[in-house]
């Protein structure tokens, strides 16, 4: 028999006001949860345990079996991700959760537990021996697999309500989120006028590519993808997603690597990532150039992220956060 008592993890948010303080909300979503369970036969024991974030509730449920089911609930501004895991499921089964229920409509997804996270696995290895750096090699020769299976998808994703950060339309985004962003200050600003005019040149070198925007993650870090098997890894948390150039979505992961490893692990995982864009008469040099300018471009999507997770908080966490990825943008590509 299930308990009803909740253990409540807020985070560094002990403040966020979330639909959770709402009986009402709490009951029907919660009500919404057990019928899923039911429909796949699970019967829910022992606590639940809730953890509350301004961008998310997720609220985790002990099935009888020793298994766990996701409840989660997402805000106005990345409600999408309940439609587009939906979508997912159909469009690359092999590369992400298959919910057990959805409510696109209120941004509710129930999921099944994907296994170990990516980063947890780094972590044992890393008690055992020294971790190969070349552990991220194949997750991102998968991730840029399911990226590039989905480009036929890529209008259809936007009309889930994923938010657009085509490359041709970059230098629009970006005069948006600066002209919106509180905390940057003046020189900052000023050099980021400065800086458009290469902007605007970057993001012609790299359509000039040829490869087409498609679904980028947007922060793809190692706590964000499963591997519940030895060589298979399954992508989730779609949040912060764009339809963009896939290449952007190089940024976050080799951020995270080179924390982990050193900037002297990055080209082989900048090679491997893009092994699933070679031929099509493009050169190496090419690819990785492109991929060098996507570094930067990247971060205009970081920043928008941001501004759409934390609205109206003029100065506050959305605002900084996304001035801090502004900036980046005048920091040189390690590749």
């Amino acid at each position: 028999m299930r308990s009803d008592t909740a253990v409540v993890d807020r985070g560094q948010y002990p403040d966020a006001v979330t639909p959770w303080e709402r009986e009402g909300w709490r009951a029907d979503a919660l009500g919404w949860a057990e019928r899923g369970l039911a429909a796949h036969g699970l019967c829910e024991t022992g606590p639940r345990k809730v953890r509350l974030r301004p961008w998310s509730v997720l609220v985790r449920m002990s099935v009888a079996g020793g298994e766990a089911v996701w409840f989660k609930a997402n805000p106005p501004a990345s409600a999408f991700e309940a439609g587009l895991t939906e979508a997912l499921a159909r469009w690359v089964p092999g590369y992400v959760l298959r919910p057990l229920a959805v409510d696109a409509d209120r941004g509710w997804s129930l999921l099944p537990d994907g296994g170990t996270i990516f980063r947890d696995a780094l972590d044992s290895a890393a008690a055992r021996t020294a971790v190969d750096p070349r552990a991220w090699e194949e997750p991102l020769r998968q991730y840029a697999g399911m990226q590039r299976a989905l480009v036929p998808y890529a209008d259809e994703i936007e009309r889930l309500g994923v938010p657009g950060a085509r490359t041709a339309a970059l230098p629009e985004t970006f005069d948006r989120i600066v002209a919106g962003n509180t905390a940057l200050e003046p020189a900052d600003r000023g050099a980021l006028s400065e800086l458009r005019p290469r902007l605007v040149e970057w993001c012609e070198e790299l359509a000039e590519v040829g490869i087409a925007d498609t679904l980028d993650h947007s922060d793809l870090h190692d706590g964000q993808l499963f591997a519940p098997e030895p060589g298979r890894f399954t992508f989730f948390d779609w949040g912060d997603a764009a339809v963009a150039h896939p290449f952007c979505s190089f940024l976050v992961p080799a951020r995270a690597a080179r924390e982990r490893f050193g900037p002297e692990a990055l080209p082989r995982l900048r090679d491997a990532y893009l092994e699933q864009w070679t031929g099509d008469g493009r050169t190496t040099a090419e690819l990785r150039r492109g991929l060098s300018l996507a570094w930067r471009l990247g971060a205009i999507g970081r920043a928008c992220s941001w501004g759409r997770l934390f609205p109206g908080a003029s100065g506050g966490a959305g605002d900084a956060e996304g001035a801090r990825w502004l900036l980046e943008l005048f920091a040189e590509p390690l590749l």
